[in-house]
């Protein structure tokens, strides 16, 4: 099965290749496509973030008025989930969609390389070689090392930006938290990237430039539909009712 999975992927990038005849355009292209059907999906993921920010200071305070009651501390989240329609597992969905065909094209770009050794698998020239690791590279110069070089840093960062442009209004410890844990992934990011082909590092630093730019998007226009809510419930105001009062005739005084 997981062979399968391999070769179904090496056969839409080389139908792409032979469409576009460059191999990292194909890569692209195939990323655009899977990214464009994880978009409902993405769509909800950020949909929850933005849910999450205006819920936190509902958990926060859950949290500290039943700090001493774990079990009324979990039944009231729940309640909280359920009436705000909160899923805090929403966020972890699309990156979990996204590994196996991580792990799959990782194995399958390694694999072509040294099976098919008289293919170069090139970027326009700017990536000599997308089979070939920054690893494998860093002993080769500078300059024929840079571009493997410029993917780590895209490959890392473009993991690290959403999280932090997601907790931009967030208090500051919570932010202060994000970051530090933003930059604990970066590392990590830039040694798992230190052995993968460059290919991979193409793949899911696309990704991850197409998922920052929906997200932002996303993102404006749900704050734009908060901000119409908002706008529309300052401006409802109480109906006033003009009410014409009738003038009261004098009596005619009866003559004496």
């Amino acid at each position: 099965m997981w062979e399968a999975i391999k070769d179904w992927i090496f056969s839409c990038i080389q139908f792409f290749q032979g469409v576009v005849g460059d191999w990292g355009l194909a890569i692209i292209i195939i990323t655009i496509i899977f990214r464009l059907i994880l978009a409902p999906i993405m769509h909800k993921q950020i949909k929850s973030s933005f849910q999450m920010q205006k819920v936190q200071p509902l958990m926060k305070e859950i949290q500290t008025k039943y700090a001493n009651d774990p079990m009324r501390q979990q039944e009231e989240m729940q309640k909280l989930y359920a009436e705000t329609k909160f899923n805090p597992l929403a966020g972890c969905l699309p990156m979990l969609l996204q590994m196996p065909i991580f792990i799959a094209m990782f194995q399958t770009l390694r694999e072509i390389g040294a099976s098919h050794p008289d293919i170069q698998y090139t970027f326009y020239g700017l990536v000599s070689d997308l089979t070939k690791t920054p690893a494998d590279m860093f002993s080769q110069g500078f300059l024929a090392f840079l571009p493997y070089l410029v993917l780590m840093l895209v490959f890392a960062f473009a993991t690290f930006l959403p999280m932090i442009l997601q907790n931009l209004k967030s208090d500051s410890q919570q932010r202060n938290q994000m970051i530090i844990m933003g930059a604990i992934m970066t590392l990590m990011m830039l040694w798992i990237s230190w052995g993968s082909p460059a290919g991979v590092l193409l793949f899911w630093g696309a990704s991850s430039i197409i998922g920052i730019a929906q997200q932002q998007i996303t993102m404006g226009i749900l704050r734009k539909e908060e901000a119409a809510k908002e706008a529309e419930t300052i401006d409802v105001k109480p109906v006033k009712v003009d009410v014409e009062r009738r003038v009261k005739k004098k009596r005619p005084t009866k003559k004496r």
